[in-house]
């Protein structure tokens, strides 16, 4: 169960990039999430994904001459439901649709995550460098979290400033 979890049930093990795999494959999930409850459920979604997921991967590893194995993919589903979590935030606090989850929002949120996963600037990259399971989860939740401040710092400036 700690291997079907650590790669997203499968989606970590389909070929080329399956870090990116595991992102998009995290958006459709999220915006289920986000219609069934809102906000308040996909941060309850977050936090849970990110604690089973650093478990999963915990034992997964224990089996593995890796620390960091390609196909586990569960990091890059709670980080990429972290980069979510201001455009759930923003809908939800509007009143918007359950259903609502416009693509700009989600397509720059995708786009900057993958972006801040692959380049690793600092502190992605200091978490990155601990070489145990919660680095493995931790570098992502930092790169979702950078990408959340991206993401409501444009939606900001695309609704605030510009007004659109």
């Amino acid at each position: 169960m700690s291997r079907a979890l650590a790669t997203f049930f499968g989606v970590g093990l389909l070929p080329w990039a399956p870090g990116t795999w595991g992102s998009a494959a995290a958006v459709p999930v999220a915006w289920g999430i986000h219609g069934l409850g809102g906000f308040p459920a996909l941060l309850a979604a977050t936090v849970l994904i990110a604690l089973t997921g650093w478990a999963a991967v915990s034992v997964a590893v224990a089996d593995s001459d890796e620390s960091d194995p390609g196909e586990f993919v569960i990091d890059e589903v709670a980080g990429m439901f972290v980069a979510l979590l201001p455009l759930s935030a923003g809908l939800w606090l509007a009143d918007a649709e359950p259903w609502t989850f416009p693509w700009p929002g989600w397509v720059a949120a995708f786009l900057m995550f993958r972006a801040f996963d692959i380049w690793k600037p600092w502190p992605v990259s200091r978490a990155d460098q601990r070489g145990d399971s919660l680095g493995v989860m931790l570098d992502d939740l930092i790169a979702g979290a950078l990408t959340a401040a991206c993401v409501t710092a444009l939606a900001w400036l695309s609704h605030g400033v510009a007004g659109i």
